[in-house]
């Protein structure tokens, strides 16, 4: 089975997730980025309690992409800590996987 991460990241609109995600599979960094609006994040951020609207991305890609993936999301995200946690996809269907595997190759990179 390929290696096959899922990345989450949140921003605070959908013209910030959907310029990302683009440049994102222009590159050749993700096979597909799933753009997931209105969530409401909580968190604590200096000292206080916080509550934002976001977006919610899940992106597609492989471990070998993945620190060239890490640097565009910071460079194109406006948030000064971003939200970048990528987990190792365990199980899918072997076709799917291997399209991602095939999609992000750098040697097809543009």
């Amino acid at each position: 089975m390929q290696e096959t991460l899922l990345v989450l990241t949140n921003v605070p609109d959908e013209a910030v997730a959907h310029a990302l995600a683009r440049r994102l599979v222009e590159h050749r960094l993700a096979a597909c980025v799933n753009v997931m609006p209105a969530v409401r994040s909580i968190y604590q951020w200096q000292g206080a309690i916080e509550e934002a609207a976001e977006v919610t991305m899940l992106v597609k890609t492989t471990p070998a992409r993945y620190a060239e993936l890490e640097a565009e999301i910071r460079t194109g995200h406006p948030y000064e800590v971003p939200e970048i946690i990528a987990l190792p996809i365990v199980a899918g269907l072997p076709a799917y996987l291997g399209w991602i595997a095939s999609e992000t190759r750098k040697d097809l990179n543009v």
